[in-house]
């Protein structure tokens, strides 16, 4: 590998801008394909939570990871709303779990501590603690808006000399010694396809990930799986700012979520999805389906029944890049081809991971190995994790 090769980065979401921010810092020359605007997919519909309230060590190491650029960001006017994380406990086993992730974020520098069921309402006035036995929080947890982020690392990469072409979609690849010269659409002064010529392809390409993937004559499975958020409106607003409340622990509970937006607004979502069928990315409903409202009302009744005169606003659905075990894929799909490196399928925790998915893949890239993320090994899309499922 050159020691500055011309990286070609395709989708402009947040996992692509982490890796081609990553890649430009450390000196490689890089171009952004991306086939609408910046941050117009999956990130950009996207609630964007940042939590590390999990009980996995390996995860809770990723967002470490990820959470020190996020200040770093933070520090360069990325707006990072910290308004909490609060992940419910149903049963003592799972209290259990959570007091571990405790100290697993104290060893790693993170604020975090349990509490108790008698306790939740100190932290959220308005829960029904019923059926619950406590819960875990990270006071310094909390939001970002992801097309603000996917912006302002564009902004740096742009300064730092990286292109970003928008509109710009990639129609063919063609091997060639040494690397790839990719077809895209043209741009809108004459329509013409152009021709880029480069050295290494990241695809980060999301819920079109596969599509990308199938123009390099790889298989890739990832399954997009349709999400849905909605808006609550407050007829006055709260006397305190609502955390992030999340009812779902290692896929156990009602997957219900939900979280301050501004004053008199939340938004809420519903964290468990059965897909039959995985949606087309270019043709899907983008739109919140009535029943799904009515599963969601149902759901806040008896977890939050006394919101001051809480209704449903407008919802919207958006994609979420699923793998067959729900971890990211980051790394080469093909060992023997290098010079193409995938970094999608973070499902729902894209915009969390990001940062060091970028991190990661810009090893795969300048490296050939994840060198700077103890065990990131395991993330590549070996033929043991690239498989079907969801």
């Amino acid at each position: 590998m050159t020691a500055s090769p011309h990286v070609v980065v395709i989708g402009a979401g947040t996992l692509g801008m982490c890796t081609a921010l990553n890649l430009v810092e450390q000196g490689a020359r890089i171009t952004v394909l991306e086939a609408q605007s910046i941050a117009s997919g999956s990130s950009g519909r996207s609630v964007g939570v940042v939590g590390s309230q999990l009980t996995d060590p390996f995860e809770i190491m990723l967002r470490v990871h990820a959470l020190r650029r996020f200040r770093q960001w933070e520090g360069e006017g990325l707006r990072f709303n910290h308004i909490g994380y609060l992940r419910l406990a149903r049963t003592p086993a799972q209290m259990t779990l959570f007091a571990r992730s405790v100290e697993i974020q104290a060893e790693a520098g993170l604020r975090s501590r349990l509490i108790r069921a008698n306790e939740l309402r100190d932290l959220v006035p308005h829960i029904n603690p019923d059926g619950l036995e406590g819960g875990l929080f990270g006071p310094d947890n909390g939001f970002i808006d992801p097309h603000e982020m996917c912006n302002l690392l564009a902004g740096i990469v742009r300064a730092k000399g990286g292109e970003i072409r928008q509109y710009r979609k990639l129609l063919g690849v063609q091997r060639r010694l040494g690397g790839y010269r990719l077809e895209t659409s043209g741009d809108a002064t004459d329509g013409k396809p152009r021709l880029i010529d480069c050295d290494v392809v990241v695809n980060a390409g999301g819920a079109w990930a596969p599509q990308v993937a199938a123009l390099f004559g790889q298989r890739l499975h990832i399954w997009p799986e349709r999400h849905e958020a909605v808006v609550i409106h407050l007829d006055e607003p709260l006397d305190y700012t609502m955390p992030m409340v999340m009812d779902l622990v290692n896929g156990e509970g009602s997957g219900l979520n939900f979280r301050h937006e501004k004053p008199g607004e939340l938004i809420a979502e519903i964290h468990k999805v059965d897909s039959i069928a995985p949606e087309d990315p270019d043709n899907y409903n983008d739109q919140c389906e009535e029943q799904s409202k009515v599963d969601l009302a149902e759901l806040l009744l008896e977890r939050v029944p006394d919101l001051p005169g809480a209704r449903l606003g407008r919802g919207w659905a958006g994609l979420y890049p699923v793998t067959a075990d729900h971890r990211p894929f980051v790394g080469p799909l093909d060992a023997s081809e290098p010079s193409l490196i995938t970094a999608a399928g973070a499902g729902g925790y894209g915009i969390q991971l990001a940062p060091v998915i970028g991190q990661i893949a810009a090893d795969w890239v300048l490296r050939g190995a994840p060198v700077s993320v103890p065990g990131s090994q395991s993330l590549a899309p070996s033929a043991e994790r690239n498989v079907l499922g969801h």
